[in-house]
C-alpha cells in the first residue's frame, strides 16, 4: 500500500540523465534499427540486468562505461526523439509533475547531427511524451567535464533558454576535472543571467564543490554528497565547517541520489546514505533518479527506500518535493504555482486519504 501512496504522490524531479533512463528493449530496437553492434546482449531481461551489473561496481569510472551503448544507439534525430519522448512518458507516469532531464549534446553528434539538431530532437520529445500529462519537463545542457566544449554548450543552453532549455552543467568523470577547468563557460553563463548545477562532491571531495560554488557560481550541486566531509561530532552535537555552514545556510540544492551513490560506492547501502544527516540537519536536500537504467530505479523506488531505510513518510516526501520545486530553474511564477496548485493540494488529499485508511 505504502509504494501505491508514494507512486501516486506528486513528485518533482532534478537530476535525471536522458541517456541513463533508457527502457532497455528500446536500446535493442534501436541498435538493431540504426546498426549498432556493440551490445553485449539484444535479449531485453538480460540486457536490463547487464546495465545494472554493470553500474553496482562501487566506482564512478566503471559506472559511466554503461553509458557507450546508450550514447550509442543515440546518435540519430529519430532515435533521440523517441528516447526523449519515452522519458517524459515514463516520467509522468511515475507521478513526476516537473523535471529537469539533463544530457550532453556533444555525445550525439558522430551520425553527423550538429548540437541544435540534437537539442531540437530532445525537445521535441519532451513535447510529445508529456502533453495531456500533469508533467512540466525542461533541459538541462550538459558539458562533458573531459572534453573542450563547454563554451559552446553554454553558448546553445543559453540560445534556447526560451526553447525548453533552463540550465547548464558539466557532466563526467569528477577527479582530475575541475570546475575550473570550464571557467570560462561558467563566467559566459553568470553574465548572461543563466542558471547552473554542477556535478560536484560526488566521486570527489570538498575541493570540488568549493570550485562550484565559489569559481563558478552554480546554484545547485549535482549530489554534492561529499559536503558530509565538511560535517563533524557525533550525532546530535554535529559541528559544519565553514563550507558546509555556507552550503546550509545559502540554501544550496544538494540534487542527491541515493540508489546510484549506492551504485558507485558512496555508501554501502540506502539506510548508511548521508541525506538521513543532511535532512535532520535542514540541508536543502532533494531526492533523484540519477540514471533510472543503470540503477534500476524510479522516484517512486527512490522514495519506497527512504521509507524503508528511515521510516519517512508522506510529510517527509511533501518536504523534499517543495524542496526540489522551491530550487527548480523555472520562472518563480511557474514554481509557485506548482507548488500551490499541484504539490500542496495533493499532498493534503493523500494525508487525508491515508488518515481515513488508518481509522
Amino acid at each position: 500500500m505504502i509504494r501505491d501512496l508514494i507512486r501516486s504522490a506528486p513528485k518533482v524531479l532534478l537530476h535525471d540523465h536522458l541517456d541513463g533512463g533508457l527502457r532497455p528493449a528500446t536500446v535493442v530496437e534501436l541498435a538493431e534499427e540504426f546498426g549498432y553492434e556493440g551490445l553485449p546482449t539484444h535479449d531485453v531481461d538480460e540486457l536490463a540486468t547487464w546495465f545494472n551489473r554493470g553500474a553496482k561496481r562501487n566506482d564512478l569510472v566503471l559506472y559511466l562505461e554503461t553509458f557507450a551503448h546508450t550514447v550509442g544507439v543515440m546518435q540519430h534525430r529519430d532515435a533521440i526523439e523517441r528516447v526523449a519522448y519515452e522519458c517524459a512518458a515514463d516520467l509522468a507516469a511515475d507521478g513526476v509533475v516537473y523535471a529537469e532531464v539533463r544530457f550532453a549534446p556533444e555525445l550525439h553528434i558522430e551520425a553527423g547531427l550538429s548540437l541544435q539538431e540534437v537539442l531540437d530532437a530532445v525537445l521535441a520529445g519532451f513535447a510529445r511524451g508529456s502533453a495531456d500529462t500533469d508533467l512540466t519537463i525542461y533541459a538541462i545542457c550538459s558539458a562533458m567535464r573531459t572534453a573542450a566544449l563547454s563554451r559552446d554548450i553554454a553558448e546553445l543552453a543559453v540560445q534556447n533558454r526560451d526553447r525548453g532549455v533552463v540550465g547548464f552543467d558539466i557532466a563526467g568523470a569528477e577527479a582530475g576535472y575541475p570546475p575550473s577547468r570550464h571557467l570560462d563557460a561558467f563566467q559566459y553563463v553568470m553574465r548572461e543571467n543563466f542558471h547552473s548545477t554542477i556535478h560536484a562532491g560526488e566521486a570527489f571531495g570538498l575541493p570540488s564543490i568549493w570550485e562550484a560554488l565559489q569559481y563558478c557560481g552554480a546554484a545547485r550541486l549535482g549530489h554534492g554528497v561529499r559536503i558530509v566531509d565538511d560535517i563533524t561530532g557525533a550525532e546530535g552535537t554535529e559541528q559544519l565547517g565553514r563550507l558546509a555552514s555556507f552550503v546550509r545556510d545559502r540554501r544550496t540544492c544538494l540534487e542527491l541520489c541515493p540508489t546510484s551513490n549506492v551504485n558507485t560506492g558512496v555508501c554501502a547501502s540506502i539506510a548508511d546514505h548521508p541525506i538521513g544527516l543532511l535532512r535532520r540537519l535542514r540541508f536543502r536536500v532533494t531526492v533523484n533518479t540519477d540514471n533510472r537504467l543503470m540503477s534500476d530505479t524510479s522516484m517512486t523506488n527512490e522514495f519506497f527506500q527512504l521509507h524503508d531505510a528511515f521510516g519517512w513518510g508522506l510529510a517527509d516526501f511533501e518536504w523534499l518535493t517543495i524542496n526540489a520545486m522551491k530550487s527548480a530553474f523555472a520562472s518563480f511564477p511557474e514554481r509557485l504555482k506548482i507548488i500551490n496548485g499541484l504539490i500542496k493540494p495533493r499532498y493534503a488529499l493523500l494525508n487525508a486519504e491515508a488518515t481515513m485508511g488508518a481509522v
